[in-house]
């Protein structure tokens, strides 16, 4: 667990947790350092064969790490497991996503070919790519980078299909995604085409997260019910 510069009791509690759990290791960012840091942080002291994902609101469905582990143990060549995830709210669930089962390099047009938050990955592949990129340029898009990376450098992943977690989803996040947010995306995906020799006619494609950004919302909600269907 790493606090990263809480100003409240957050640590303390955390704290507690730790006193009463051997296994769990405590760790401080002295200020708040952001995700990319943060992730990289603790992937110091990952001393295991596998490191796993998870956002703090989510839920991880009970045979998640079962199956993710024994598929990584039966596929020795897959670097990355990962899977699709149920969308839900206060109201409960609203949809099921999708994933590309065995993503290539050409996955990567459309965006991140993984969900981050239910990945496992193989400690050594992330160690040997330098974890995630620290730097303000890919932040809320540390996992498209980091993806890229791994199979710039001959890793590759695949999508159990079936959906094992399930997302802390508001319906309206959409609204609220910063310019800033979606430029970085932009840029993250020009590196990402370049780095694996993606083909040039495909460069307009990046364009597509400040398009999105800059549709009237009415006309994203009904292009996301159509896409959704929720």
């Amino acid at each position: 667990m790493c606090d990263d510069g809480s100003t409240d009791n957050t640590y303390q509690i955390a704290e507690k947790y730790a006193k009463r759990h051997s296994n769990i290791v405590l760790i401080k960012n002295e200020q708040n350092r952001g995700l990319n840091y943060t992730l990289n942080h603790c992937l110091e002291l990952a001393d295991t064969e596998y490191v796993a994902r998870m956002d703090g609101d989510d839920i991880s469905l009970p045979t998640r790490f079962e199956k993710e582990i024994a598929f990584l143990d039966a596929h020795p060549e897959v670097a990355i497991v990962s899977c699709p995830m149920i969308h839900f709210d206060e109201n409960g669930d609203y949809r099921a996503g999708t994933a590309i089962e065995h993503p290539d390099k050409n996955s990567f047009i459309n965006g991140s070919p993984f969900c981050h938050a239910p990945s496992i990955f193989r400690t050594s592949a992330i160690k040997s790519v330098g974890g995630y990129t620290v730097d303000k340029k890919f932040l809320r898009i540390e996992d498209y980078n980091l993806f890229m990376k791994l199979y710039a450098a001959g890793y590759r992943g695949c999508n159990i299909q079936e959906p094992l977690y399930k997302m802390r989803d508001d319906r309206t996040a959409y609204t609220r995604r910063t310019f800033r947010a979606r430029y970085n995306s932009f840029r993250a995906r020009l590196v990402a085409y370049k780095t694996l020799n993606i083909r040039w006619y495909n460069y307009p494609s990046a364009l597509r997260p400040i398009i999105i950004g800059i549709l009237p919302y009415p006309l994203y909600k009904i292009l996301r019910k159509l896409k959704y269907k929720d």
